[in-house]
C-alpha cells in the first residue's frame, strides 16, 4: 500500500520526522518497504497484512497514527446535498445471487459535466501511480485509495433497461473488460448486468460497453460488498487482478459500504456538477452484528509479562474504534469496529494492546509464565511411524493434496465416489481432491526419476478426501510409500511400523485387484479383519501411466488403525544370552498357497522359541508340476532359558512341516 505523505496530512496532524513516521508504523505492524519523492510529495510504501485490510486506506493508516501519536483524527463528513427526484424512479436493482454479492447500493448523479481532475487530485492519484482518466472516474480511484471500499461508475444512459441486475454468471457468457479484453465466464462468477448483457465482473473490473466517458451525463455509482471468495476465485480463474478485488478478497468494511458512497457523490458534485437523486437503493443482507469480546486485565501481565495500567488499556482500546460495552477491576468488555474482523479474541485485544503499547517497552528478559503440555496419543504415533520409516531408509514427502483427474481414476482404494473438483486448480490441470496418496507419491518419484536421483525412497502423512453425499468429505488421514525396491521392502517397511507400535499385530496380505498393481504382487493388508490398507507393485501399464523409468512399488495404510491398536506403554523385555539357531525349510505348495497363510502355520507350529522367518525366494520347475511351487523359508529359534539342542529344533522344525502339511497341503522337498 503505498501512502502519500501530503494526503495523510488531512485526516491527521504529521509533526514527526518522515523516519519517525516509518519506525513506529513498521514497530506496530505496517513494514516499511521504501519512500520516494514524487512531484514534491512523498510515496511511502507499507507493506499490509492480509489481517489489515483497513490499511488499505489512506484513511486506516491515519487512524493508526492517530492511535500511535495520540492525536485527532479527523475524517470527512461525506454528506452529499440531494435533489428531489428519487432514485428509484431512475433505476432498479435486482440481487440475484446473495451467495456472491452480501450488498449493493447505486446512486445516480444527474447532468454532471465529463472533465479533466483538478490538479490536487491528479497529483494525489500520480503520488500512487496511478494515471488519472476523468474527474468521475478519477473520483471512485481517490475514495478506492481513501477509506479502501471499491466503487464503481456506470454510464445510466447506456444501460438496456436503466437497471443493475446482479446474478451469477451463465456458462461460455463473454464478457468485455475496460482493459478491452474478452473473457469466457463460468458459473460461480458474480456479473453486474443490465436488462440484456454483463456490464462489469463483481468486485474486479467494469465493462467497456458501460464505462463513463465525455458523452456521459447520467452516472451510477455502485458500491457494494462481495463474497471474498468469489472475488477471489474470479480474479485467478481469468486472471484478471485490480486494486478492486485486491481488496475484496480480504474484506471491506460492511458499514462502511454507505459511507463511500455518500463520500463519492459528495466530490462528483463538487468536480462534475450535477444533481444527487434522493436516497439511495440498498438490497442485500444488513451488516451482522458485532459480537462483544472480554479482555481479562489479568491476562496482560500473565501473557505480555509487564504491566499495563488498566486506563491506558481502555484509552487504547478506545483509541482503535471499539466501544466499551462495561468495565470493572478484573474485566474490560468492548465490541471491535466494523472495520477490524481480525479482532475476534480476548487474545488478539491483548496483541493490540502490546503494539500500541510498544513492543520495544517488553524486556528482552521479561518472565513469562509457560505451561507444560504433552502430545497427544495420534501425535506419539505419527511421530513412531516417522522414526521407523526413516530408520527404513525412506524420507519424508510433502505433496499437493491436488492431483489430475486421470492420476485421481488410477488409484483410489478406499472409495468408488468421484473426486470433488476444485473451483481453480493448484496447478495446470491438478483440479481434483485426491481420494489416495499413491498418485502424488508416484508423481513425486517421476520428478526425481527426471532429476536422476539414484535413490527415491519416499514416505507422507496427509489427508485424502473421501467425498460423502449431501456432506463434507472424510478428510481420511493415510501413510503412504514408494519404493524402487520392491514388495518385499515396501511390506518390510510397513512390518517395522508394526513392530514399533503393535508387536504382538499380525499382518495378513490378502488378495485384491487394482488397474494400477501388478495383479501377482499386491494385495490387500489386513490386522485380523480390520482393513491396515493396501500394497504392490506398480504394473507396467501404471508405470507408462505416470511416465515412471524404473520399477516402484507403493502402499497406503490408515493412520486410525495404527491409532487405534498403538500400545504407546512402553514394556521391558529382556535380550536373551543364548545363541540362535536357524533352519530352512523348503516347501512344494499349491500355486494358491500365498506366503501370509504359510507364515502364519509357521508361526502357530513353532510357538514362542520362533524368533524370526524371513522369505528367500520362490522356485518353480516341471518337476514339481503344473500348479505348484517351492518356498524357501529359513526359521531363527532361541531359547530364554538354555542354549536350544539340535534336537529341539529338529522336533520344532517337523512339528512345523507336519502343520504345513495338514493345514496347507505342504511338502518338505528333499
Amino acid at each position: 500500500m503505498i501512502v502519500s505523505w501530503n494526503w495523510l496530512k488531512q485526516y491527521v496532524a504529521l509533526d514527526m520526522p518522515v523516519a519517525e513516521l516509518e519506525r513506529r508504523l513498521m514497530m506496530a505492524g505496517l513494514n516499511h518497504e521504501s519512500t520516494s519523492e514524487v512531484g514534491g510529495d512523498l510515496a511511502i510504501d507499507l507493506e499490509v497484512t492480509s489481517n489489515r485490510p483497513d490499511c488499505l486506506g489512506h484513511l486506516g493508516v491515519a487512524r493508526e497514527v492517530a492511535v500511535l501519536w495520540g492525536r485527532e483524527l479527523k475524517l470527512p463528513a461525506a454528506q452529499p446535498t440531494e435533489g428531489t427526484t428519487n432514485v428509484a424512479a431512475l433505476t432498479g436493482v435486482t440481487l440475484e445471487c446473495p451467495e456472491l454479492c452480501y450488498r449493493y447500493t447505486a446512486r445516480v448523479v444527474q447532468g454532471v459535466k465529463i472533465g479533466p481532475s483538478p490538479s490536487w487530485l491528479t497529483r494525489r492519484l500520480a503520488t500512487l501511480g496511478i494515471a488519472a482518466i476523468n474527474n468521475v472516474v478519477d473520483v471512485t480511484n481517490y475514495v478506492l485509495m481513501e477509506c479502501g471500499q471499491p466503487l464503481h461508475a456506470f454510464d445510466l444512459a447506456r444501460l438496456r433497461g436503466r437497471k443493475i441486475v446482479v446474478r451469477d454468471a451463465r456458462p461460455g457468457e463473454q464478457f468485455t473488460a475496460i482493459n478491452h479484453k474478452t473473457y469466457e465466464l463460468v458459473p460461480g462468477i458474480c456479473v453486474i448486468a443490465d436488462a440484456e448483457r454483463a456490464i462489469g465482473l463483481g468486485g474486479v473490473m467494469g465493462g467497456a460497453d458501460s464505462e463513463v466517458g465525455e458523452g456521459t451525463t447520467e452516472v451510477l455509482l455502485e458500491a457494494a460488498e462481495f463474497s471474498p471468495l468469489t472475488i477471489r476465485g474470479a480474479a485467478r480463474r481469468l486472471g484478471l487482478h485490480s486494486d478492486s478485488s485486491y481488496r475484496f478478497e480480504r474484506s471491506i468494511d460492511p458499514e462502511g459500504v454507505d459511507w463511500a458512497s455518500r463520500r463519492a457523490c459528495e466530490l462528483i458534485l463538487e468536480l462534475a456538477g450535477g444533481r444527487l437523486a434522493a436516497g439511495a437503493i440498498d438490497v442485500g443482507r444488513t451488516p451482522p452484528p458485532r459480537t462483544p469480546v472480554v479482555l481479562r486485565l489479568s491476562q496482560i501481565p500473565r501473557i505480555l509479562g509487564i504491566e499495563v495500567g488498566d486506563e491506558e488499556v481502555r484509552r487504547i482500546l478506545a483509541a482503535l474504534g471499539t466501544t466499551e460495552v462495561r468495565h470493572d477491576a478484573a474485566a474490560v468488555e468492548v465490541v471491535p469496529p466494523s472495520w477490524r474482523r481480525d479482532l475476534s479474541r480476548e487474545i488478539d485485544l491483548i496483541e493490540e494492546v502490546a503494539r500500541i503499547h510498544g513492543y520495544e517497552k517488553i524486556p528482552e528478559d521479561v518472565g513469562v509464565a509457560m505451561a507444560t503440555s504433552a502430545r497427544t496419543d495420534a501425535d506419539r504415533v505419527l511421530a513412531k511411524t516417522r522414526h521407523a520409516l526413516t530408520a527404513a531408509g525412506f524420507d519424508e514427502a510433502m505433496t499437493l493434496s491436488a492431483v489430475e483427474e486421470r492420476w485421481s481414476e488410477a488409484f483410489s482404494p478406499w472409495t468408488d465416489a468421484p473426486p470433488l473438483r476444485a473451483q481453480m486448480p493448484i496447478l495446470r490441470g491438478a483440479d481434483t481432491l485426491r481420494r489416495s496418496l499413491a498418485p502424488s507419491l508416484l508423481g513425486a518419484r517421476r520428478i526425481n526419476e527426471s532429476l536422476a536421483n539414484p535413490v527415491i525412497e519416499l514416505f507422507e502423512i496427509a489427508h485424502a478426501y473421501l467425498p460423502r453425499p449431501g456432506q463434507l468429505p472424510e478428510e481420511k488421514l493415510l501413510v503412504g510409500l514408494t519404493s524402487g525396491e520392491g514388495y518385499e521392502h515396501v511390506k518390510g517397511a510397513i512390518e517395522a511400523v508394526l513392530a514399533e507400535l503393535a508387536p504382538d499385530a499380525t499382518l495378513e496380505v490378502v488378495p485384491a485387484r487394482h488397474e494400477l498393481l501388478d495383479a501377482d504382487r499386491s494385495g490387500q493388508l489386513r490386522l485380523g479383519e480390520e482393513v491396515l490398507g493396501y500394497l504392490g507393485e506398480v504394473s507396467a501399464a501404471g508405470r507408462k501411466q505416470f511416465e515412471l523409468r524404473g520399477p516402484a512399488a507403493v502402499a497406503e495404510i490408515d493412520a486410525a488403525v495404527l491409532q487405534r491398536i498403538a500400545r504407546l506403554v512402553p514394556r521391558y523385555a529382556p535380550l536373551s544370552p543364548y545363541p540362535p539357531i536357524a533352519r530352512d525349510l523348503n516347501l512344494v505348495v499349491a500355486e494358491t498357497v500365498r506366503w501370509s497363510a504359510l507364515a502364519a502355520c509357521i508361526r502357530a507350529a513353532a510357538g514362542p522359541l520362533l524368533e524370526g522367518l524371513e522369505f528367500k525366494e520362490t522356485y518353480r520347475s516341471e518337476q514339481l508340476g503344473d500348479g505348484q511351487k517351492s518356498l524357501l523359508v529359513s526359521a531363527i529359534f532361541r531359547g530364554q532359558e538354555a542354549t536350544l539342542t539340535g534336537e529341539e529344533v529338529d522336533r520344532l522344525r517337523d512339528a512345523i512341516v507336519a502343520r504345513c502339511a495338514s493345514e496347507l497341503g505342504a511338502t518338505l522337498r528333499a
